[in-house]
C-alpha cells in the first residue's frame, strides 16, 4: 500500500490569535479572517493569557493591538521573542504612524517576523494584501464584504 501523495491531503489551517483589549474589533477581525479563509482562530483580549497561548499552542500568525492596559503589544512582542515566538506577526494599533514605524523595528530587531503594522481599523483588502505570503496564490475571497467600523470603533 502506497502513502497518498501530498497533494491530495487537504492543508493545514493556519492558527490565528487574535490579542485585542476591544472585544467588539476581535470579532470584526474573526469575521474579516473568515472571509478570507479557513483559519484556527483563537481570541484574547488579555496579553498575560494571550503568552501563555503562544506557549502552549503557538500559531503560524499573530494579530497584535498595540495599546492594551496591563502589558502593551510592545511589552508583548519582547515577551513573545523571548519565548522563542517564531510566526508571522501583524501590528495594529490606531496611534499615529510614526509609533507603529517604531513597534515594527522594534518587533523586527527582536528578530520577529512582522508583516506590517496598520491603522486600526484595518480594512479588509489591507488585511488580504497583508496576508498574501500566508495565503498563497489565490489569497481568499473576492472581497464581496466590506466592513466600515471606523465609527464604531473607539481605537
Amino acid at each position: 500500500m502506497t502513502a497518498p501523495d501530498s497533494a491530495s491531503r487537504p492543508a493545514a489551517r493556519l492558527r490565528v490569535l487574535l490579542l485585542d483589549d476591544d472585544t467588539f474589533m476581535l470579532s470584526v477581525l474573526e469575521d474579516m479572517l473568515a472571509d478570507l479563509g479557513d483559519f484556527d482562530v483563537r481570541c484574547e483580549a488579555d496579553a498575560r493569557r494571550a503568552l501563555l497561548s503562544l506557549a502552549q499552542d503557538a500559531p503560524g500568525l499573530l494579530v497584535c493591538d498595540l495599546s492594551m492596559p496591563d502589558m502593551d503589544g510592545i511589552e508583548f512582542m519582547h515577551a513573545a521573542a523571548e519565548a522563542g515566538f517564531r510566526g508571522a506577526i501583524l501590528l495594529l494599533s490606531g496611534m499615529d504612524s510614526g509609533v507603529r514605524r517604531s513597534a515594527e523595528r522594534l518587533a523586527r530587531a527582536h528578530g520577529l517576523h512582522v508583516l506590517g503594522a496598520y491603522k486600526k481599523p484595518i480594512s479588509p483588502a489591507e488585511l488580504r494584501a497583508a496576508l498574501a505570503p500566508l495565503l498563497g496564490p489565490d489569497g481568499g475571497d473576492d472581497g464581496a464584504n466590506v466592513y466600515n467600523v471606523t465609527t464604531l470603533s473607539g481605537k
